[in-house]
């Protein structure tokens, strides 16, 4: 079969439900690596989205990525209202995993108001916050630093994330949809889900402008139990609610 041929056939297969690499290798008789190349090609061409073991046809336009100071300008004021929410999520003494992202430094802001943490974090935006934790101590997860988001990722982070365990997991992402976590990178996205592996725990703080959106290719999938934080309170967080979703809301500002 020619390639052009089979990628049109394989864009076909996956808006008809065959999704995973195992099975698109099954129904057009392919190598895995060949498989991987035409989802690739499918992807850059922004027919379908890549997720971890196959894809998923494409739901949104792929938008460019924002800078770090683009997003800490960003619902800044939701972002806060997030922070206090996930701060009544954590006790004293507890080991807290924090992912990149300007959402998760707004809650960094707010651990110094609990004792004895154990906070681990690759968010390094967030480490001004965490020298003075009263009776606590921060892990940074170590390996290559993504610049524009300033997050440590790659071989060494994964390594690190290998000999720990954590209570409660706070993770932020570009969009968050039925797919999973949405973001810009499959490094990202893959360390996300190693995360995911290490948390009792895993809280998901995201506002309102990201909830269905899907403005980059790579996904995590969520875990079978997971707490959504949002501000969003409308028929959106139903389908969140069947993924396995408890959601919390911030309390309301007064007026």
């Amino acid at each position: 079969m020619k390639v052009a041929k089979r990628r049109h056939d394989m864009l076909e297969a996956v808006h008809a439900g065959i999704t995973s690499i195992e099975a698109l290798c099954r129904h057009f008789g392919i190598s895995e690596a060949t498989a991987r190349r035409d989802l690739g090609a499918l992807s850059d061409q922004g027919l379908l989205v890549r997720t971890y073991g196959g894809a998923a046809a494409h739901i949104g336009h792929r938008e460019p990525e924002l800078t770090l100071e683009q997003r800490r300008t960003r619902q800044g004021d939701v972002k806060a209202r997030l922070a206090d929410c996930a701060l009544g999520c954590i006790e004293d003494n507890d080991t807290v995993l924090l992912d990149g992202g300007t959402t998760t430094a707004a809650l960094a802001a707010r651990l110094g108001e609990r004792r004895g943490l154990h906070v681990v974090t690759n968010n390094l935006a967030a480490l001004p916050w965490l020298t003075q934790l009263p009776e606590g101590h921060t892990t940074v997860l170590g390996g290559d630093l993504r610049a524009s988001s300033m997050t440590a990722y790659g071989p060494l982070a994964h390594a690190a994330l290998s000999r720990l365990t954590v209570d409660r997991l706070f993770l932020s992402a570009d969009g968050v949809t039925e797919l999973g976590l949405c973001e810009a990178s499959p490094e990202q996205a893959w360390l996300k889900e190693a995360m995911i592996s290490r948390a009792a725990e895993v809280y998901v703080m995201a506002d309102a402008t990201k909830l269905g959106r899907a403005s980059q290719q790579h996904w995590t999938p969520f875990p079978h139990q997971w707490t959504l934080i949002t501000d969003a309170s409308d028929e959106r967080l139903e389908s969140f609610r069947a993924l396995g979703a408890t959601v919390r809301h911030p309390a309301a500002t007064e007026t």
